[in-house]
């Protein structure tokens, strides 16, 4: 057996994308979206994508680079897959270690990493000097089942009216200052600060698996309120990017509305699936997805390694 590391080409896009499936088939994952990744990075990232290669097939990657947005400095990332039939066979302990020598080289102290709540993923985190953190659970909605609440206003406040993301193209900048308002609330380990509304077009409103026409928005007053991002993959897979409602407007129902309506846009489009992931401590949305009826999936964990220690 040969086994390789080496950087990611455009050519590996759908054995990373088929990888990445097999193992989180929850995630919205393309052969555009790997690209995208690649390509669309912020240079201060440093991103890399390492592929493991054995016997000349792509059997897995390691999305690899720097929190530039944070800052505490020596933040790093090493998020590694490798597909359900090829493990057992080295290729992840190639890839981490791979990706743990490039992240050190830049002086990273700290390298955060997601790993499946299943006994196997686990040993292996922990057993490479990484330990738990933050928990995430991923959560699932079958839409050709789903009793999904009728679409109504009724007894909303005056003045709401629902769009699309689609409906902002000529100016997305309020759908900005939202998502960067209701991110700012969302618990995590590592504190980042807003980017600038030039990376976030770059990175939120560019990215290839986000649908315009079923991230629904809640306008009150003509002031944009609460909105559910929807991202696909067009193999009947759907799922919610981000949910929010901003500060000013919440206590209403806004993000029920609008991930309803959502909801039953993806369904009419022929999604089959709904997925979304919280954070354990993500009390409201938690609630909000189980008065929908979604059901739990995954736990996805954030694992910590101290490269000083």
């Amino acid at each position: 057996m040969t086994m390789t590391v080496r950087d990611f080409r455009a050519t590996d896009a759908e054995a990373v994308a088929a990888a990445r499936r097999s193992a989180f088939p929850y995630l919205v994952t393309t052969p555009r979206t790997v690209v995208w990744e690649s390509e669309s990075a912020p240079v201060e990232q440093h991103y890399r994508l390492l592929v493991a290669e054995v016997d000349g097939q792509v059997v897995g990657s390691s999305g690899v680079g720097v929190f530039h947005d944070s800052d505490e400095p020596g933040l790093a990332f090493a998020n590694t897959t490798v597909g359900a039939g090829a493990r057992g066979r080295g290729a992840g302990s190639a890839l981490v270690t791979a990706a743990e020598e490039y992240l050190s080289g830049l002086g990273t102290a700290k390298i955060f990493s997601w790993t499946l709540g299943e006994p196997r993923s686990v040993t292996f985190a922990e057993r490479r000097g990484y330990r738990r953190g933050r928990c995430s659970r991923v959560q699932r909605l079958d839409l050709t089942a789903a009793a999904l609440p009728p679409l109504s206003l009724g007894g909303l406040l005056d003045g709401v009216e629902l769009r699309t993301a689609a409906d902002f193209a000529d100016d997305p900048r309020p759908l900005y200052v939202a998502d960067v308002e209701c991110a700012a609330d969302e618990p995590g380990d590592v504190d980042t600060a807003a980017p600038p509304y030039p990376e976030w077009l770059a990175l939120t409103w560019e990215h290839p698996a986000l649908d315009r026409e079923l991230t629904s928005v809640a306008v009150v007053d003509g002031a944009v309120a609460a909105y559910s991002v929807a991202h696909t993959d067009g193999r009947g897979r759907y799922w919610s990017g981000m949910t929010g409602t901003r500060r000013a407007f919440r206590g209403r129902g806004l993000a029920k509305l609008a991930k309803n309506d959502s909801l039953h846009r993806a369904r009419s489009a022929g999604c089959r699936e709904a997925f979304t992931g919280n954070d354990c401590d993500n009390g409201p949305m938690l609630a909000v997805n189980k008065w929908f009826g979604y059901e739990p999936a995954a736990t996805e964990w954030r694992y910590v390694r101290e490269l000083s220690a």
